[in-house]
């Protein structure tokens, strides 16, 4: 008998199907089994590594292996959202852990280079990585160089502080020294016209504030205020702290929470020096630590679960899902919703 031209058709669907899912499946066992094989784990201390070095080029774009107990200008990006994705407080401590173990044990790392662009985030993983890198700084008596390449606002210019210098290109934005809170609505209008009621139970004088459902009382926003404004001050004092050339009462009355060009940034004191490349900043770091431009080595460490990076949210294809979505600003990412931020909103 012949078969039909719909079961021929259905038939064909599911070879095809199925080959694909076989070629997933082969892959992802693949996949795991390189990475079991060439992880950087040592199983004789059960210590893991989650970044391997990777050689940069140095002021004159030379990238070359150089001896194992050759100089290191250690490179850290702070680049997009701080506080999302890989970058957070959690991330940079284990780098600045990771850079004097394995091949960069023996006080190898001499200087850190802290490459900036980025909005800022939120206000614990921009603390903490500001911390992190001070007491590193402190510790291992290494100085700390910062280029911003681009943006660097709010929470970055918080970073930026832990630099004994901030240098940038010319195109860079700098500044934004200012804390927002997570956005509130109030639907208790909307429920009325709906004809929708709602009750939260709580205890805690205060629990309820700022409930969306119900009308806000008087000054019920009042303890929010006092925690924003302590944000608040607590970053002007580490700016100008850090900054002595920034003036406390004219970045808190003129300049506020404004973004300004490189050149401008200097006259006011946010950076030391504008109209630098990456190169040129690299070239005095390694004049600080008394090294010549072939005798040192520019390390990046990079994550090495590239198999973990393969299922990040961004590939949620491999996760049977898609999904649609319009970000109309970095607060929208889920790991910045209700936190205060840091963070520069155009």
């Amino acid at each position: 008998m012949r078969e039909s031209i719909f079961y021929a058709s259905l038939r064909s669907f599911f070879l095809v199907l199925f080959g694909v899912a076989g070629f997933v499946v082969g892959f992802l066992l693949i996949a795991a089994a390189v990475g079991s094989i060439f992880g950087t784990v040592d199983n004789s201390q059960e210590i893991s590594y989650k970044y391997a070095t990777s050689i940069q080029p140095n002021a004159n774009g030379v990238r070359k292996a150089l001896s194992a107990s050759a100089p290191v200008i250690l490179k850290i990006n702070v680049h997009g959202v701080i506080g999302a994705e890989s970058l957070t407080q959690e991330s940079i401590r284990q780098q600045l852990i990771e850079s004097r173990e394995q091949t960069l044990k023996n006080n190898r790392v001499k200087a850190l280079l802290l490459h900036l662009e980025t909005p800022g985030g939120t206000v614990f993983d921009a603390d903490g990585i500001y911390r992190a890198i001070k007491a590193y700084k402190e510790e291992f008596k290494v100085p700390v160089y910062a280029y911003v390449d681009g943006l660097c606002a709010s929470g970055g210019m918080y970073v930026a502080a832990a630099a004994d210098k901030v240098f940038a290109s010319d195109v860079s934005l700098i500044g934004s020294v200012g804390v927002v809170s997570p956005p509130f609505m109030n639907f208790s209008q909307l429920l009325d016209k709906i004809g929708v009621q709602s009750e939260t139970l709580f205890e805690g004088k205060g629990k309820d504030n700022m409930n969306p459902f119900r009308p806000w009382r008087k000054d019920e926003d009042e303890n929010l205020k006092e925690v924003i404004n302590y944000y608040y001050n607590s970053f002007v004092d580490l700016v100008v702290a850090n900054r002595p050339k920034l003036s406390r009462e004219k970045l808190v009355d003129v300049y506020g929470a404004n973004i300004y060009p490189a050149a401008l940034a200097k006259e006011y004191g946010y950076i030391d020096e504008n109209g630098h490349s990456y190169g040129d900043t690299l070239k005095l770091l390694a004049k600080e630590i008394g090294v010549e431009d072939d005798e040192y080595q520019v390390i990046e460490l990079q994550s090495t679960n590239w198999f973990s990076e393969l299922f990040r949210s961004e590939m949620n294809l491999f996760k049977g899902k898609v999904i649609h979505q319009v970000s109309f600003s970095p607060e929208t990412d889920p790991k910045l919703q209700n936190q205060f931020l840091y963070l520069y909103r155009p």
